[in-house]
């Protein structure tokens, strides 16, 4: 499924959302790592020495620790773990804003040989990775230099980049969510809840808001409109959450939750106007399909909000089936 997602738009930027959308998450770490490279990046940097991504990877990592957990329960960490030495030096790099050496000594010695490493492998085994790379560690131990690659280059700096900042802070909250649930029993059991005065994802549980739908799920959908197929330009278009089988249809399937994320696509807000209640086209049934497959490629608990909605209505074969038994209900 992977391959299909790539093939669906092979670019670097569809790469780029395998790594940090799909990949499976012990720790927090490839999100920090992303923040910074696209902020290097954008700046028009070819090579950048390692201390000079470590610092603003290490502060990354010490702001979020103060607001959620940056790892899973199950991950015993030992006292040399970088995220032990982050909480001893958080409140005074905080306090200077910039690491403490010792910080920066500890990220510089973790980064190539952990999070470095994992950044561009697909989940599973056989260690296969995404199609673009977006670095390359170079240089002896104490002189690391960041080469950026071109593919990587291109994502920062294209018009999307907005969207992909906002697509990794979105993935992170949700992450640190189902780290703050102890990776979610009640996630696992019952996946995350849409409110939709404030179109945010929510914990079920603790009934607090984690991410925007539309930052949430947009890049499973490649950063383009749910109705137009068009890119959405995130912080440049009105954008507006679509409905796809209009919530009007309810009395029509009272049994199915047309409020839940398997129904609900950004969209251009005009595109939204235009569609009004009107029953969704082919191509936006394909469109959903195609994004709601791609949700099921990555961790929870997104992917569990996803099963249990096949499960409740007994569709074993996926959401290509199910969104056409919904669409045959309408007659």
């Amino acid at each position: 499924m992977t391959v299909e997602f790539f093939r669906e738009e092979p670019t670097a930027r569809t790469s780029w959302r395998l790594a940090v959308l799909m990949g499976a998450n012990v720790r927090t770490y490839k999100f920090a790592l992303g923040e910074a490279l696209l902020g290097a990046a954008a700046q028009g940097q070819g090579d950048i020495l390692l201390k000079d991504l470590a610092g603003p990877y290490a502060m990354s990592l010490v702001e979020h620790l103060a607001q959620a957990p940056q790892a899973s329960p199950k991950v015993v960490a030992a006292g040399a773990d970088f995220l032990a030495v982050a909480r001893e030096e958080a409140a005074e790099s905080m306090r200077f804003g910039g690491p403490t050496e010792k910080l920066l000594a500890a990220a510089m010695k973790s980064m190539p040989a952990m999070v470095m490493r994992k950044f561009h492998r697909l989940r599973g085994d056989g260690g296969a990775e995404v199609p673009h790379r977006f670095y390359e560690v170079t240089g002896p131990a104490r002189e690391r230099v960041i080469r950026l690659t071109g593919p990587l280059l291109e994502v920062a700096l294209s018009e999307q980049r907005p969207s992909l900042l906002a697509e990794l802070a979105a993935r992170w909250g949700i992450v640190e969510m189902s780290f703050a649930a102890g990776v979610g029993r009640s996630l696992v059991e019952e996946g995350v809840a849409v409110d939709l005065e404030t179109l945010r994802i929510t914990d079920k549980e603790r009934r607090r808001p984690v991410a925007g739908v539309t930052e949430a799920v947009i890049g499973f959908q490649h950063g383009r409109c749910g109705i137009c197929g068009d890119p959405l330009i995130l912080g440049v278009d009105e954008i507006a959450v679509d409905h796809v089988f209009p919530y009007s249809f309810r009395r029509l399937m009272p049994a199915i939750d047309l409020d839940a994320i398997w129904n609900l696509a950004p969209a251009h807000r005009p595109c939204n106007a235009q569609k009004s209640n009107r029953p969704p086209t082919p191509g936006q049934l394909t469109r959903l399909a195609m994004r709601n497959e791609a949700i099921m490629l990555s961790p929870h608990p997104l992917k569990r909000t996803l099963q249990l909605t096949l499960k409740r209505h007994g569709f074993r074969g996926g959401w290509w089936h199910f969104i056409q038994g919904v669409r045959d209900q309408l007659g």
